[in-house]
Order: structure tokens, then sequence, then C-alpha cells
């Protein structure tokens, strides 16, 4: 098991879809694993697969209750059943580098999901863990949360992240 590297808009990886997990073996128990350990050591709230470069159906996503625990939820294969309500609040992604936004989600979902050995379960989610399970949903399908920002929001995000990509290349010789 291992940390692995977190890939970074722009890129392409983190904008395909994903293949459905079909095969539930020891590797997809080894890609758990390694999400939930690279997702800590980040630290995040939740990982999609894509986002260290298996392109994959599976997220993990922190339950912990307090910042001693290390709890999180196993998801393959999920989708939302059923949604309702709205928020809008504060996001950030560790695929997208030095940006928070205000994005609006659904308050309440049913998700269904399978575990590790392929038995499928549903459970509900409210708020901040609901928004976590629809991030990471939108990761899953190619979908950054950049892109629940206006067109100007994400056009200066692109040009001053050209800057930074620049600086970090000029700063590396």
């Amino acid at each position: 098991m291992a940390i692995k590297k977190i890939l970074t808009f722009p890129n392409p990886v983190l904008r395909q879809k994903v293949e459905t997990v079909t095969s539930f073996d020891e590797s997809l128990k080894e890609l758990a694993t390694d999400l939930a350990e690279t997702m800590y050591d980040a630290p995040g709230a939740g990982l999609a697969a894509n986002q260290i470069g298996v392109c994959l159906r599976v997220v993990v996503v922190d339950v912990s209750e307090n910042k001693e625990e290390k709890k999180h939820l196993v998801l393959v294969n999920p989708e939302i059943i059923d949604k309702e309500g709205c928020q809008i609040d504060e996001e950030g992604c560790l695929s997208v580098i030095d940006l928070t936004a205000k994005v609006e989600r659904y308050r309440k979902l049913l998700v269904r999901a399978q575990d590790l050995d392929g038995k499928s379960w549903e459970f509900p989610a409210e708020d901040f863990f609901a928004r976590v399970i629809q991030h990471e949903l939108d990761h899953i399908n190619g979908i950054l949360f950049i892109d629940h920002l206006s067109s100007l929001k994400r056009t200066l995000y692109k040009k001053r992240l050209k800057k930074i990509l620049r600086e970090q290349e000029e700063g590396s010789f």
C-alpha cells in the first residue's frame, strides 16, 4: 500500500469517464487502501480513483468523527438514486490547486454503491457528507468542481493556473 501522486488539472485523465468495476479482487482492495492513505496524507475529505490515475468507479470518503480518527467509506460503482434540497458552500479540490469557490449541491442524497466484495447497499447522506459524495461522483464522471463555476471564474482561474505552472517550471531549474 502506498501514498500515490494526485493528478492535477489540466491532466486529461481527470476529464475521462471511468470504467465500472467488475472484478472484486485483491487489487481492488489495494486500490482502496492506496486511495485512503493518499486522501489522509493530502489531507482531503474524499478521493476518486481517477485522481491517482486509475480509471475505475471507486471513491473513498472520510467519515471520521474527529481529526485523530481515520475512518472512511469505500464506494464502488456509486450512484445517486435520489436527491433533494439545495446547499451552497465553499468547496476545494485536491486536483484543482489554489482555488476554493462556492458551489451549489443537493443537500440530501440516497446513494447506492457496492462494497469491496461486490455487495450492493444504499445509504442516506446529508449536508457536508452529501457535498463530498457529489464532488467525488463528479470526478468519476470526468467533471471537476470548476465546471460548476461561471465561465468568467473558470477563465480567471485558468489564467492564474498558467501563471502558477509557469512559475513552478521556472523555479525547477
